[in-house]
């Protein structure tokens, strides 16, 4: 008899988790086309339009996170947690999952709390170095703990950890650019070197501001050219102040969003980046020379404990939020005017990536699938004695 596959993957909030979470379950679906997967959500989060786009189903849940700053609005936090909870059981209840997969956010606690607690095998994608607290609770009764760091038994049990590093965008070594190709197609110059300065989607501030105020510095550089994408929120304002005084400097390019970070990477000599797993593992899939610039704005400030990871090995290069004005882009031109400094990152950082890790999580959640689909035909087997 043909086993029918249910699998949940909860999760989402940013493409941090979402990327992963739909790497692992395309790399499902590639080996098992018949399995039936469902995805758990936030409501009003970006997966609730991700994951449909990619052709999966998803459910949203009306979770929403701790607010630190007002612990008086945490009391409808409470509510809501618990409503997610009674609506995750019902959920899980009718869908019937033999495996139920958290990659982080907001949907993945309550969701997996219930699974536990129903008796349906657990399995958490913990994609930081640094494990928060939900995860943390979660590992408890998690059957499978898949990470992307070494001496994460710092946080969960160790006989339950798999390293397997983190699923990145789907295709992204496919799409990889040689370099030359990569300038051509972007427009730029194949004889001067290219520094690439991203800060997410939405921008980052800070970065931001240490581009402005060293705008001469990139200038005077003539020989470098930057890619800046500041980020929907401060593209017009980024974008007018750059042009005042002497106006914008030629070898800088200004840009709300990369619509082909393949491109941007192949061109790039050096990337300037914050600090978030996802945006780690794509560098150190493609070999990336990185400055890392961690956002403190984050719960227990995980992006300076992934930057620092990588720092100890040599696979990266720190430079605070705080000091990013400063330093920010005299560090840049500094490090991708060292060739010798640039190859040192580039293969240290590296040895750090695993390009198979979405087929790695989706064979162990086919394990647990399976574990549970012979515990289930036994124990229906015995009651019918």
């Amino acid at each position: 008899m043909k086993k029918e596959y249910r699998i949940i993957i909860s999760g989402g909030g940013t493409g941090g988790h979402i990327f992963p979470a739909l790497s692992i379950a395309d790399a499902i679906r590639s080996k098992h086309p018949e399995a039936k997967i469902l995805f758990v959500g936030a409501n009003n989060r970006m997966e609730m339009q991700r994951v449909p786009d990619a052709g999966y189903d998803i459910v949203g849940l009306p979770i929403a996170g701790f607010n630190r700053k007002n612990l008086f609005k945490n009391i409808k936090v409470l509510w809501l947690i618990l409503k997610s909870q009674r609506m995750a059981k019902k959920i899980i209840k009718e869908f019937a999952p033999q495996v139920a997969v958290g990659v982080g956010g907001y949907a993945s606690g309550p969701t997996l709390k219930m699974a536990a607690s129903m008796n349906i095998p657990t399995l958490i994608q913990e994609q930081n170095s640094y494990a928060g607290v939900t995860n943390k609770i979660l590992s408890k009764k998690a059957k499978m703990i898949c990470v992307a760091y070494e001496n994460m038994d710092r946080f969960f049990p160790h006989e339950k950890i798999k390293l397997t590093g983190n699923p990145v965008r789907k295709n992204l070594l496919e799409m990889r650019a040689n370099r030359n190709e990569a300038i051509k197609a972007m427009g730029l110059d194949e004889n001067k070197k290219c520094v690439l300065i991203v800060g997410g989607s939405l921008g980052a501030r800070s970065i931001n501001e240490a581009i402005i105020a060293n705008i001469e510095k990139i200038r005077e550089n003539s020989g470098i050219q930057f890619i800046w994408q500041t980020g929907k929120l401060y593209f017009e304002e980024m974008k007018k102040r750059a042009a005042e005084g002497k106006g914008k400097p030629e070898n800088l390019v200004i840009t709300d969003f990369v619509s082909n970070m393949a491109n941007a990477l192949g061109a790039a000599d050096l990337v300037v980046s914050r600090a978030g797993a996802g945006s780690i593992s794509e560098f150190a899939l493609l070999g990336k020379a990185v400055i890392l610039v961690p956002s403190p704005n984050v719960s227990e400030d995980h992006q300076t404990k992934n930057a620092m990871a990588l720092v100890e090995k040599g696979a990266a290069i720190y430079v605070a939020d705080a000091k990013a004005k400063d330093e920010l882009v005299d560090k840049a031109v500094e490090t991708v005017n060292n060739p010798g400094l640039i190859a040192s990152l580039e293969k240290n950082v590296e040895t750090m990536g695993k390009p198979n890790a979405a087929d790695i999580i989706a064979n162990e959640v086919m394990l647990l699938a399976d574990a549970y689909i012979e515990k289930e035909t036994r124990r229906k087997k015995e009651n019918l004695k």
